[in-house]
């Protein structure tokens, strides 16, 4: 049976409709008028979210493991229609979407199994020792324990895998806290299909209604709402940097102030060793241009510049990326906004000084082309706008006069994501001193390849230092997601009757 999206809100178990609404900005098919939320409806899902929270962070493993199974069996079983309204919604191909889908659906599997394992708990167990001397010791036991209520926001450019059940509210549900998901606007029938398959979930597995909510809406005061509510104890968001830093100043600035997760972008730097650039330039620089335009360039791993050295080899890897991106054309963004962003990045980047156009963007409408330019770094350096992300297909070749200078550059950088080290064996040496300067800047080092696509896996970091990410001790991608929505509780002598379950 077809699924046709109503535009309500779920909150607590119930479909809902605000008298506020605004219109839906689908690439192709019809537009829907969708309810949009404030300050009520966010004070009443978190207030159910609460409610459940001492039904659901009690839960036993077993049953929020197979709760996430669940909701992975019923988003499948919506997969046709949340490909068709995906598609209409974001013009994303089909395969994105079905491959999406995929990634969603796996990460809450692996979290299932991982909380099955016990391992993200950390239980220590320090026995009593009543007879030390000067001083006995008593019997301590720790473990980490859900926080509460979390608050999530969904994220643009991926509709599933970081928005309504995407690694945010996997990662919260599995430690046991309850989720209010804040739906982008750019997807809503999306989120609103997702959220279905999670009510399905809590009604098959028994679970407190106020587990999940969702709440649509375009308002900054409804981002605000849901951040500053006293009963949300963090909040997990992926976007720009400018909205990431307003929301996580808000979460700061609280009576009681809460973790912020926000990843918030990166250009994701590629350092081109000289050897690599001259055995395999041409290959490198098409092989970039495929990543860079990858999605748009809409992914937050985009490798927006390349450092390498100048002459005839860099020439060849930018001719190679030319060529790659001859034909490229335009194509649809996510939004009219991201659009707009694009544009008005890539003006920006071709008016700086010393700035060479290698391939000229050509933007109408919600459309975009690729763009690549050439600078120095000495011109990069003394530009920071060149230092900030577009979120689209626009790439800069930064050239040095040898690897002194390329360490310069990458002793500027900020906070980043991804770095990726372009070398072969015979860059070893050369290579050595990247490493301690660019283990500080990033949360993820590739060798060789490039950093688009995040591997959903136990040893992931997708995070970084500021303005990459807001905590340069998480991460949003992988198992160690949990942990961010837990906190390590000591009990003290405490009867066995009296601990949680996973201690006793």
């Amino acid at each position: 049976m077809t699924y046709t999206p109503h535009g309500k809100h779920l909150i607590a178990g119930e479909w809902v409709a605000s008298d506020d609404t605004f219109t839906s900005q689908p690439v192709t098919g019809e537009a829907m008028t969708v309810s949009a939320g404030g300050a009520a409806e966010v004070d009443r899902a978190v207030k159910a979210a609460e409610e459940a929270f001492a039904v659901y962070g009690y839960t036993s493993r077993e049953d929020r493991a197979k709760f996430l199974d669940t909701i992975a069996d019923e988003i499948d079983a919506r997969g046709e229609d949340i490909t068709r309204l995906g598609t209409s919604e974001t013009g994303l191909p089909e395969a994105r979407l079905q491959g999406e889908r995929g990634r969603t659906c796996g990460q809450l599997r692996m979290f299932a199994e991982h909380i099955r394992k016990g391992e993200y708990l950390d239980r220590r167990h320090d026995v009593a020792l009543p007879d030390r001397a000067p001083l006995p010791r008593p019997d301590l036991k720790m473990v980490q324990r859900p926080i509460g209520p979390v608050g999530v926001f969904g994220a643009s450019n991926f509709p599933l895998a970081f928005s309504t059940a995407g690694g945010d509210t996997a990662s919260a549900l599995a430690a046991g806290c309850p989720v209010v998901v804040k739906g982008h606007p750019a997807h809503p029938a999306t989120g609103e299909i997702v959220a279905d398959a999670i009510a399905a979930a809590i009604e098959k597995c028994g679970m407190p209604k106020g587990t999940f909510s969702l709440i649509q809406g375009t308002s900054h005061e409804l981002g605000g709402a849901l951040v500053k509510h006293p009963l949300i104890k963090a909040v997990g968001f992926t976007g720009s940097l400018g909205a990431g830093r307003a929301l996580y100043d808000i979460a700061a600035s609280r009576p009681e102030p809460i973790p912020f997760f926000g990843e918030l972008g990166s250009i994701n730097p590629v350092f081109v060793m000289p050897e690599a650039l001259g055995a395999r330039g041409a290959d490198l620089g098409a092989a970039w241009a495929g990543s860079l335009t990858m999605g748009v360039g809409q992914f937050c791993t985009n490798p927006g510049i390349v450092v390498a050295p100048e002459g005839a080899a860099l020439d060849a890897f930018t001719e190679a990326a030319q060529t790659a991106l001859a034909d490229a054309g335009q194509s649809v963004m996510l939004t009219e906004g991201i659009a707009e962003s694009y544009r008005k990045g890539v003006s920006e980047v071709s008016a700086a000084a010393g700035v060479q156009e290698l391939v000229a963007a050509s933007c109408e409408n919600r459309n975009a082309a690729p763009a690549v330019y050439k600078v120095s770094a000495k011109d990069w350096l003394a530009n920071e706008t060149l230092s900030e992300e577009v979120f689209g297909p626009l790439g800069i070749v930064v050239t040095t006069s040898g690897v002194d200078e390329m360490l310069d550059v990458a002793r500027s950088l900020k906070g980043q994501l991804t770095v990726t080290l372009q070398m072969d064996d015979a860059d070893t040496d050369t290579a050595k001193p990247f490493v301690p300067v660019l283990e500080r800047k990033a949360g993820r080092l590739l060798v060789n390849g490039f950093p688009t696509g995040v591997e959903v896996a136990d040893a992931m970091v997708h995070g970084g230092p500021y303005p990459a990410s807001t905590n340069f001790g998480a991460t949003s991608v992988g198992t160690l997601a949990i942990r961010r929505f837990t906190r390590p509780v000591s009990y003290q002598n405490m009867p066995d009757a009296l601990l949680p379950a996973d201690l006793a």
